[in-house]
């Protein structure tokens, strides 16, 4: 069966139907198109269930891309402010968990349904269960051969997202559509990712496998200052999936794993002095769960009293705890990534309508683009902005 609109928006997450909302109200004839059977699984998941929506600190320097400039203009139109303002419209209960950083209070679930009324009072149509098998440019637009027949439109929007969680429908349709477009994709992999650990460590630290204690890590070139979660399979919590987005494979983390305790190696050397009895294990349950301290200690051999150990010994303590060096083997890639780092070249998007340059009528928006922000609402926000900002315009 053959239809014709306005509008197609494929991809019913956050992007997509703000897009569609914003379109709509513009009095277009809009329909969203999803092969999932429902639309907005991830934001369903994101945040641990309770959607991280916005963080109210957001600026460019928050994202990654080749084309850092890109999402300026985007984020200066649309900003967190507009979107808490939306959200505080629908009566949507939050709170703030870090500086700036917007959780739902109970589940992700009114985002989703803040979205969906918005489509709804806007009179933009979501259908679900919908492939799509073909895309052609027809006259001054496109007609796409779906699962559930012909649609005709004069505006394309892709909002498909990126590789992250393949479990919720993620695919790389969306880079085929760039590709077949003539745009470039720019290489992806996973972002906002746990790392996987080497053999010989992952033995040691297996054991503290849900343990956290805050952390300062380095690498790339970044420093974050957040806390760190032991996993059975490696190292995640906010410090390592921020670092995540910066670190290139091969490359060692520098981990300092008392930031704010002071314990340097002037402060080993007094109690030292001061408590020559003491053994380092006792001296770390006072920063780390006890499990931490008692197994790094059995690991690290730091087993007799402080009176014990050499000046040597105690600069190899004081660094193995302050400048810990791990070398990842890898991450657990888009199986569990939060995000997918590259993707559509923003340099050949206009980042004032997201439109391709070379294609009249097509756009991109949200993480099919080479836009990625860091952990902590950002990429939501990017996903309001953009979506917003080419619905102005579609």
């Amino acid at each position: 069966m053959a239809s014709s609109v306005d509008v197609v928006v494929v991809g019913a997450g956050a992007a997509g139907l703000m897009c569609a909302a914003t379109a709509a109200y513009r009095g277009r004839r809009v329909r969203v198109l999803d092969h999932a059977n429902r639309p907005g699984k991830k934001i369903l998941m994101s945040g641990g269930g309770r959607c991280n929506f916005t963080n109210l600190n957001s600026t460019p320097q928050h994202f990654l891309s080749a084309n850092p400039h890109f999402c300026i203009s985007a984020l200066k139109r649309y900003t967190p402010q507009h979107f808490f303002e939306l959200a505080e419209r629908h009566g949507v209960d939050w709170c703030e968990k870090g500086p700036g950083q917007l959780f739902c209070v109970h589940s992700s679930q009114p985002i989703l349904d803040l979205l969906l009324t918005e489509c709804e009072w806007a009179g933009a149509e979501v259908q679900v269960n919908t492939s799509i098998q073909r895309i052609e440019q027809h006259g001054q637009g496109f007609r796409l051969h779906t699962s559930s027949g012909v649609i005709s439109c004069e505006s394309l929007v892709i909002a498909t997202g990126g590789l992250s969680i393949p479990t919720l429908g993620a695919s790389g349709f969306g880079y085929q559509v760039a590709e077949q477009f003539g745009l470039t994709v720019l290489p992806t992999r996973a972002g906002l990712v746990p790392f996987t650990l080497q053999p010989q460590e992952k033995e040691h630290l297996t054991p503290l496998s849900g343990v956290a204690v805050p952390v300062s890590v380095q690498a790339g070139g970044q420093t974050f200052r957040e806390p760190m979660l032991f996993t059975h399979r490696g190292l995640s919590g906010p410090a390592m999936l921020q670092l995540s987005n910066y670190w290139q494979p091969g490359e060692a983390l520098q981990i300092n794993l008392l930031p704010e305790a002071g314990l340097d190696l002037a402060a080993w050397q007094q109690l030292r002095r001061q408590r020559p009895e003491a053994r380092v294990e006792q001296v770390l349950q006072q920063y780390w769960p006890k499990r931490m301290a008692q197994q790094f200690c059995a690991w690290q051999q730091w087993d007799q009293p402080l009176q014990h150990f050499s000046q040597m010994a105690l600069e190899q303590l004081d660094s193995s705890l302050r400048q810990w060096t791990v070398k990842p083997s890898g991450t657990e890639g888009y199986r569990t990534a939060e995000v997918t780092l590259g993707g559509v070249d923003t340099r050949q998007v206009s980042s004032r309508n997201f439109q391709a340059n070379t294609v009249p009528g097509l756009y991109f928006i949200g993480e099919v683009l080479d836009v990625t922000g860091q952990l902590g609402g950002h990429n939501f926000q990017w996903a309001w902005s953009s979506g917003y900002c080419a619905g102005e315009v579609v």
